[in-house]
């Protein structure tokens, strides 16, 4: 017998014959938070993330996205497969598809990506990609040291239940809080690490 094997059987003996424990499952569901105010209150948690935040009819969208790319001095960009192509009119970018699926070196070499999202959560100002269309593979937003993500209204839930009651489970997530940072033992901030230093989210209202 094991070492594993015998605290196992001494853990099952000493518990032998004890009463189930009642374990409490007044979880908060859908529904739990008003959805009324969800758009600015994600405008301002992501803006909390030291994002760049916009919020602009959606008829402006095409505009915008031009306007951020320049500037940026965006010349190469990613846009997945399924992104709508009425909003890429910026008549100095070269449009960079993923299909055949680019290498981690290509999309390092871009100047940023252009994707939409799945899912939006108000209470913690987080982005939700599933790769449905106009999302792209996970790699796409994860590379490129930029990313602008448009997020229309109608997708911000007010939390983080009310986000998983409208994603699949069986597709691949990518839950995004602000641009990729992290802290060292004392707490300098560190950007770009594992993700684009820059994100900017365009609400689309």
């Amino acid at each position: 017998m094991s070492s594993r094997e015998r605290v196992l059987a001494r853990v099952r003996a000493a518990v032998a014959g004890a009463p189930d424990p009642e374990i409490p499952r007044g979880y908060r569901g859908p529904g739990a938070l008003p959805a009324d105010g969800a758009v600015d209150l994600f405008a301002e948690r992501v803006r909390d993330y030291r994002a760049v935040v916009r919020v602009l009819p959606e008829s402006e969208a095409a505009e915008q996205v031009a306007r951020s790319l320049a500037e940026r001095r965006a010349g190469r960009v990613v846009v997945p497969g399924g992104f709508p192509r009425a909003l890429l009119t910026a008549p100095d970018v070269q449009w960079v598809t993923d299909d055949p699926p680019l290498t981690a070196a290509a999309l390092d070499a871009v100047d940023g990506v252009v994707t939409t999202c799945a899912v939006a959560v108000a209470e913690t100002g987080t982005i939700v990609l599933d790769a449905g269309p106009g999302q792209g593979r996970r790699a796409l937003t994860l590379v490129p040291d930029y990313h602008l993500c448009l997020v229309r209204a109608g997708q911000i839930a007010p939390g983080v239940p009310d986000a998983l009651a409208r994603l699949d489970p069986v597709r691949p997530q990518t839950w995004i809080s602000g641009p990729s940072a992290t802290s060292d033992i004392e707490l300098n901030r560190v950007e770009g690490v594992h993700g684009p230093r820059t994100l900017e989210v365009l609400i689309l209202t």
